[in-house]
Order: structure tokens, then C-alpha cells, then sequence
């Protein structure tokens, strides 16, 4: 691969500088994405054409020197195989036809094949690790058990999830019926994922930071757990060795976990097994990898907002969370990213500012082998 960097960092080993991808790294704040997605009719029809999929997600890769790819997709794709009937209402979001609220709609779902019903996913995956020969990493993703939930019960978005809340206090049972089957769903869909060609894959728990604490564990954690132990932790993958000569041999697969509002209970979410924990920007790194110590990596967190500054003063604010997690030893590792998705609003020249100033001052901190916080 001509850059692992991304990798190497996530199984904390050293790296030359500090990997960096942007979560919704394609998206609507390029205007080429945007010509694609005309062409392709709609945001899911987008989705679910492997070639204009790999088309976007190549897309940020060839403006902006980032380490890792991701897949374009959805974290709703999931649901949708389950037949609920996913669209998308102008100005309002992704809707279901069919929400799942009562004990009729729980007792339905099922797994969904990926190879049948997700078969475009795993479609675009092989595409995109076609395409990107090698150039850097490519990531899968899917929405954590509880997350799905969230839209699979309030049908869409919610500002309170008055919805999935009164049935996780009255009806737990049923809850739990849910959580069960979307983390089989995922970890069956992942793998999927992985057999066809992800790198590395990603857990979204978007909605994970609206439970109580005592509900996160039981009603996300704890589901969150159930995935990361169904996952197939490697893959097979031809490996050229130092000589030149290529072999195949089994590599690893490394998994993340993102809990937007998550800082609370980071040490937990290290300690399921996960290779990196995704941070958002309420908790500092420096703060954060006290806390995680060896567990495991960490991602992130620059405020996705920091971007809608000058490039000088984007520059300071990545400096700053660079300095914040401080310069990594054996055992530690930093993926920088964002704390949340980027905003469609955002220049693209921002984000060139962005990775410029990860990769360079990143490099100056590894040359000095410390970090200006700590002196």
C-alpha cells in the first residue's frame, strides 16, 4: 500500500505524522459531488450505484492529500434492507414508511442478506478498492444497533426521540428484540463489508450521547459489544514483502467506535475491544488519552465549525488539538478527524488548510519528540 499511515496509527504503531480524514468526507460542500449527485437523480439512488459511489468517495482524495477513504453510503441502508421503506422528504430528512412501534413490527424483522438486499454495497466496496489500487485505506462504516433504532421507531429524525424513549421504559422487552436484531444486522453487514474489501470499518452511534448513563450501557454499549464480537477481525490480502514478492497472507481488520456525546463513558467504550474511540469536541484529547491510556487508539476532534474560520486560524485550532493529544509513543496512537460530520457549508479551501496543517506540524512535533503543552 503506498500509505498505511492511517492503519499504522490505528494499531499504534509509529507513524511519520498524524493520519487525517474528515468523517462525510465526500459530501455536499464539494462541488463536484454535487454534479455527480444531480447526474445520478437522487441522494439514494446515488447510493446505490457502486460506480458513481466509488466516483464520490475518490472524489475528496483527489483534491486534498487525506489518508484513509471511506465509503459513500448510508447508515440507514441497514434498516431499508429490512423493508421500512426508506426515503427522503426535501428539507426534512430521511423518513420510513413503515416505523417500528409495535410488537407486530418488532416480531417481522430479520437480518438482511448483504449479498442480496445490500448487494450494491458491497458492490461499491470492491469497486472503490479497484480503484484506489492501493493509494490509501479504504474504510466501511454502518450505524450503531441503537442508532438504527433511533430512525427505525421515530420513523426519521427526532429532536427528543419521544418515540424510542417510551418504549425503552415501557416496553424494554421489545426494545432489546430491536437492538438484537440490528446488531447481528450490522455485524453481518460489516463483515460483508470486510470480505469484499474494508480496511477498516467504523461504528456510528450518532443518537448514543441522548441516553441516560445506565441506559448507554444497556441499551448501546452493550449492543455496541455484540457487533465488535461478530466481527471478523482480519482479512486475507496479497501482501507484497520487502523483496518485491507478493504473497497472501491475513491482515487486520481494525474496528472503530464513534459516540457522538460520548465522553462520559470513553474508558468503557475503549475497553470493548475496539482499536480506536472516536472523540467528539467536548472532550479534549489530552484529557481523553489520560483516560484511555494503551487501550486502544483515539480519533478526532476538531468542532466541525472551526472550519468557517480563516486558513491561518484553522491552522491554530488543529495545532491546537495536535498539542492537545501531544506527541505519540509506542503503544499510543492519533488519527485526526473531526468531531462530527463536515458541514455542506464548508469551503473546500478549508479543508486544504486542514490536512496541511496536520500533516506538517504533526511531522515538527515527531522531529522534536515533544509537545509544546508539555513543556
Amino acid at each position: 500500500m503506498s500509505n498505511d499511515t492511517f492503519l499504522r496509527a490505528l494499531r499504534r504503531e509509529p507513524t511519520d505524522y498524524t493520519p487525517v480524514w474528515l468523517m462525510r468526507q465526500a459530501g455536499r460542500y464539494l462541488p463536484e459531488y454535487n454534479a455527480t449527485r444531480k447526474r445520478a437523480g437522487s441522494f439514494l439512488a446515488l447510493c446505490k450505484n457502486p460506480e458513481l459511489a466509488c466516483e464520490v468517495t475518490l472524489q475528496p482524495l483527489d483534491r486534498f492529500p487525506l489518508d484513509a477513504a471511506i465509503l459513500f453510503s448510508d447508515i440507514l441502508t441497514v434498516p431499508d434492507a429490512m423493508g421500512l421503506g426508506l426515503y427522503f422528504a426535501e428539507g426534512e430528512g430521511p423518513k420510513f414508511e413503515r416505523p417500528v412501534r409495535d410488537e407486530a413490527a418488532v416480531a417481522a424483522l430479520a437480518v438482511p442478506d448483504p449479498e442480496a438486499e445490500l448487494r450494491y454495497v458491497t458492490d461499491a466496496v470492491r469497486t472503490i478498492r479497484g480503484a484506489l489500487n492501493g493509494r490509501v485505506p479504504l474504510i466501511g462504516f454502518s450505524g450503531s444497533p441503537w442508532t438504527l433504532a433511533c430512525y427505525m421507531v421515530e420513523g426519521g429524525g427526532s429532536s427528543d426521540f419521544r418515540a424510542i424513549k417510551t418504549m425503552l421504559y415501557r416496553r424494554p422487552d421489545l426494545m432489546h428484540r430491536i437492538l438484537t436484531v440490528n446488531a447481528d444486522a450490522v455485524a453481518t453487514y460489516l463483515n460483508a463489508q470486510i470480505a469484499a474489501g474494508a480496511q477498516a470499518v467504523m461504528i456510528f452511534d450518532s443518537w448514543g450521547g441522548a441516553l441516560a448513563d445506565g441506559a448507554f450501557q444497556e441499551f448501546s454499549l452493550a449492543y455496541i459489544r455484540r457487533v465488535l464480537q461478530g466481527l471478523h477481525r482480519d482479512r486475507e490480502e496479497l501482501v507484497t514483502e520487502a523483496d518485491g514478492t507478493q504473497v497472501r497472507r491475513r491482515v487486520p481488520v481494525p474496528a472503530i467506535v464513534f459516540t457522538k456525546g460520548g465522553g462520559l463513558w470513553i474508558e468503557q467504550i475503549a475497553a470493548t475491544g475496539c482499536a480506536a474511540v472516536g472523540v467528539d469536541w467536548t472532550l479534549g484529547l489530552g484529557a481523553a488519552r489520560a483516560r484511555v491510556g494503551d487501550k486502544c487508539a483515539i480519533q478526532g476532534n476538531l468542532d466541525p465549525m472551526a472550519l468557517m474560520a480563516t486558513p491561518e486560524q484553522i491552522q491554530v485550532e488543529a495545532i491546537k488539538v495536535l498539542e492537545s493529544y501531544g506527541t505519540p509513543q509506542a503503544g499510543h496512537g492519533h488519527v485526526f478527524n473531526l468531531g462530527h460530520g463536515i458541514s455542506q457549508f464548508t469551503p473546500p479551501e478549508s479543508v486544504s488548510a486542514l490536512v496541511e496543517a496536520v500533516h506538517s506540524h504533526s511531522r515538527k512535533q515527531r522531529a522534536s519528540g515533544v509537545s509544546a503543552s508539555s513543556l
